[in-house]
């Protein structure tokens, strides 16, 4: 009953942050009509009103959903190869010292070079536009995941594994019952922030490359922004701004739905 109402009294706080938040953007937007002067650095800032309508009309037509299944196949393989790479070698890099002074200098080397600043060499590397795309995806997750899983595994308790150890178990039995289950909440931390930058970078990748159209019927709403910003549709384009927060909330969402699942066996506030 008391998380019910925690749930009520959340959702109200976001129904009220939202409705502020846009009255706060249609007064900005009209300050000119209403007040007689723009408030600064506005410029010809879309009014909400005009976005709902457009977004009404988009929401009619094949293409823009075309564009959302075209970007969240893109972030799912990119975040899904993220996964399968990124857990097995943050465990590797905690797990041995060796490995760790071998293949680490060479990952902070590669690590603060932005995800965008891959995509000319993705695209002359991989034989087509939507593989350079998923790749650019996956660089966007994957250093975040590994960061992650190696902070969680060092930042276990060694006296655990060391009374683990003096009881007789082996090594498979220490990593399947302490170290894993220890480092799940830290790998659906990195999977949460990791998915919300996939979205992050796959609308770039899709701006700059100018991303081949999925069975001729929509290119990611990465494209959309692009192709609305060259026609001049700037409500269009606020959409296509709008759509991605939402596929990354419900995407960020989804994880940590999950991963509340996995990590059942803790005690949450």
């Amino acid at each position: 009953m008391a998380g019910r109402r925690l749930s009520g009294r959340a959702l109200r706080r976001a129904a009220v942050s939202l409705v502020v938040f846009v009255a706060i953007w249609e007064l900005g937007a009209r300050s000119g009509p209403l007040f007689g002067f723009k408030l600064p650095w506005l410029g010809d800032l879309p009014h909400p009103s005009a976005v709902v309508l457009i977004w009404a009309r988009m929401a009619t037509e094949a293409a823009y959903w075309y564009s959302w299944l075209a970007s969240f196949w893109r972030v799912l393989g990119g975040f899904a190869a993220a996964m399968v790479l990124g857990i097995p070698l943050g465990l590797a890099l905690a797990a041995s010292r060796t490995f760790r002074g071998t293949v680490f200098p060479v990952f902070e080397v590669i690590r603060p070079i932005p995800p965008l600043a891959w995509v000319p060499a993705a695209i002359i590397v991989w034989p087509t536009q939507e593989l350079a795309i998923t790749f650019i995806t996956f660089l966007g997750a994957f250093f975040t995941i590994v960061i992650n899983v190696l902070g969680g595994v060092r930042s276990l308790d060694t006296r655990f594994v060391q009374a683990a150890r003096s009881l007789g178990a082996s090594n498979a039995d220490v990593f399947r019952r302490i170290i894993l289950p220890a480092t799940v909440p830290s790998i659906v931390v990195g999977a949460a922030v990791g998915i919300g930058i996939t979205w992050e970078v796959v609308v770039a990748a899709e701006m700059i490359s100018g991303a081949s159209k999925v069975g001729g019927k929509g290119a990611g709403l990465g494209h959309l922004i692009w192709a609305s910003y060259l026609g001049g549709d700037y409500n269009q384009i606020v959409v296509g701004m709008v759509s991605i927060g939402i596929a990354g909330y419900l995407c960020s969402s989804a994880v940590r739905r999950l991963g509340t699942w996995l990590t059942s066996w803790q005690t949450t506030r």
